[in-house]
This record gives structure tokens, C-alpha cells and sequence, in this order.
């Protein structure tokens, strides 16, 4: 492990310690490492790449990670592209195709591996320019695990459309249109706006 790697997890285990139990932590997280994270204080770890292995989605990973830290402390973290025949779950920097389609039916299969999925739409993704209504629709029909979507959130309009086409069920996470890092939604106004 190179010395920038042990600083970044050295800065993520004093967050996690700061605030425990409070914050979620992702990034290099895979079946040998997850315990440490849920052990210095996170919630949850966001797993990603781990779960692949090469270009396929493995469920045999998934298992050993479950085996690890148990499914009630595991984020899966799952990017997919809109193509003409639906949403493919995308891998390797969001460059390869895993072959598998994101479905209803592939997130009831995989809750019995995590607690929670993270749903990043490649074609709108750091784009602030709205968001995937079909993708959004199609996570409102799944009633199993929480659901965060996460791409071109930049407007109440887009956090409006994204209630009623996922049915209050899929949360939002937003990134570069946050005022904190110069967009236009303010993070004030926003916690406001949730509250009420």
C-alpha cells in the first residue's frame, strides 16, 4: 500500500471517528477491508468495482463480502447506461458493459447481499442537466432495500420529477450542483426544502 493510500484511509478513519455510525464510506472497499471501515465507525461501506469480477457482476464476491461485515452494513454502488434494449449495468470506469441489464427482478435477487443501492445514471452523470426519469421510474417500482439515485440533479424541478417518478420511495444524492461546489442548488435551502 503506497503512502497516499494509507493517508486517505488514516483521513477517512478520523471522519468516521468524528461522526460514528453517521457517515457511509466508499473507495477501495472489498471483502478484506470492510470489517476495518464498519469497525472505525461507518454505517455502511460502498462497495463498487469489487463487485466485479473482470466484467461480471460476482456473486461469489458478494457472498465473501457478506460473510465479512453481514448484508445490513453493505452499499451496492451500480452505474448503468441507457441503451435501446434498457439499463446496463456498467463497469470499469463506466467504458464496459457488464452484460447484465438493471431490473426490478436483479435488485430483488441482490438484497439479499446488501442493505442499500446507489444508482448512478452514466448518460446524465456530472452533467446538471436533469435527470433519467425512465431509470427513476423504474426504481419506484422496486420495494425491497432504500435506493439512492445519483445523476444530473441541478434543479427543485429535477428533485420534484424524481418524487413522483420514483414514488417517494428512491432517494437523491446531488453533487456539482450544490452551491458547495458551484452550482446553483443552495445546501441551505435544500435541507429546508427536505425538512418541510
Amino acid at each position: 500500500e503506497n503512502e497516499m493510500k494509507k493517508a486517505v484511509r488514516e483521513e477517512a478513519r478520523k471522519a468516521l471517528q468524528a461522526y460514528p455510525g453517521g457517515m457511509q464510506v466508499g473507495g477501495g472497499v472489498h471483502d478484506g477491508n470492510a470489517k476495518e471501515f464498519i469497525d472505525a465507525g461507518a454505517s455502511h461501506v460502498i462497495v463498487t468495482s469489487y463487485l466485479f469480477d473482470g466484467d461480471i457482476l460476482s456473486r461469489e464476491k458478494m457472498e465473501r463480502l457478506r460473510q465479512a461485515v453481514g448484508r445490513e452494513y453493505v452499499v451496492f454502488d451500480l452505474s448503468c447506461k441507457d441503451t435501446p434494449d434498457g439499463y446496463r449495468i456498467m463497469t470499469n470506469r463506466w467504458q464496459t458493459d457488464s452484460g447484465e441489464f438493471l431490473t426490478v427482478e436483479l435488485l430483488e435477487e441482490l438484497e439479499q447481499y446488501c442493505d442499500e443501492f446507489l444508482i448512478h445514471a452514466v448518460n446524465v452523470e456530472g452533467k446538471a442537466e436533469g435527470i433519467e426519469k425512465k431509470l427513476v421510474t423504474m426504481l419506484g417500482e422496486y420495494n425491497g432495500n432504500a435506493v439512492t439515485y445519483a445523476g444530473g440533479i441541478h434543479s427543485y424541478e429535477d428533485i420534484a420529477d424524481l418524487r413522483f417518478a420514483g414514488k417517494n420511495r428512491v432517494h437523491a444524492t446531488i453533487g456539482s450542483a450544490l452551491d458547495l461546489f458551484g452550482g446553483n442548488l443552495s445546501f441551505h435551502e435544500l435541507l429546508t426544502y427536505f425538512k418541510e
